[in-house]
């Protein structure tokens, strides 16, 4: 008879293998959905065959992030999050066409209004897990991370249609910028209090990346436009910057 640590280590070996499939069916599910998205714009708008490579190979990597992260998952992965992973397939589609820069411009309404479309579910994921309840780290840093990466897309949608130069990439690179400087500077990661000017700093270059991609806005209206943002986002970056460091030997508030 099989003592008690065996079978603990069959119920442990059992529920990592669910957890393996229950991430594999969810990862596929959002791969399936952008391959549907994919073939339609392929057909509908003549698009370059090379996109479908480009765009599953940006999905894969975005899902092997994900599946090596798969403990961290909620059980079950909630609607929320799937709601999440479709936007981040959405968002790997833009990508993949910022590689293709005269496709893009022939049909540019049609991804901004993906854009569009991006941003909204952004809204929708979170009202979902504030509606069912499944509010949860994973799921909030997910969303956070897939908006960087967002801001990221657009900064080079933008460059690629000649709006502006590669200088506008630095407002998608803003936060990973941030992430490196927390390796060197270990007080960057303390917890920052609520700001207006933060949250503005982080609406407000999305919005003007967005808009800028329109045909009606001209290069250069653009650029006065995004060094705006860009200045804007440098402004909230630089004031929680120098608010971290003066406090870096301050206790944290409800430390023990």
């Amino acid at each position: 008879m099989a003592g008690p640590h065996v079978r603990e280590h069959g119920r442990m070996l059992s529920s990592q293998g669910d957890d393996t499939r229950a991430a594999v069916i969810e990862l596929l599910f959002g791969f399936t959905a952008l391959g549907v998205v994919m073939e339609v714009l392929l057909y509908a708008l003549a698009g370059p065959a090379a996109l479908r490579l480009t765009v599953a190979g940006l999905y894969l990597a975005l899902a092997a992030l994900l599946y090596v992260r798969r403990s961290a998952w909620p059980r079950p992965f909630g609607w929320a999050n799937r709601i999440t992973l479709l936007r981040g397939a959405i968002v790997m589609l833009l990508a993949g066409a910022g590689l293709f820069p005269t496709f893009l411009s022939e049909h540019v309404h049609v991804f901004v209004a993906m854009a569009i479309g991006c941003l909204l579910l952004d809204g929708v994921d979170g009202w979902v897990a504030r509606r069912t309840g499944s509010s949860g780290a994973f799921g909030a840093r997910f969303d956070m991370e897939l908006d960087a990466f967002f801001l990221l897309v657009l900064s080079l949608v933008v460059v690629a249609l000649g709006k502006a130069g590669p200088w506008v990439l630095a407002i998608g690179l803003a936060r990973y910028i941030f992430i490196a400087a927390q390796m060197l500077f270990p007080a960057l990661k303390r917890p920052l209090p609520p700001s207006v000017l933060r949250k503005i700093g982080c609406v407000w270059p999305g919005a003007t990346l967005m808009l800028c991609l329109l045909p009606v806005v001209t290069p250069p209206v653009a650029r006065v436009a995004l060094l705006v943002a860009l200045a804007l986002l440098l402004l909230s970056f630089g004031r929680d910057i120098l608010w971290l460091l003066r406090r870096a030997h301050a206790p944290i508030a409800g430390a023990d």
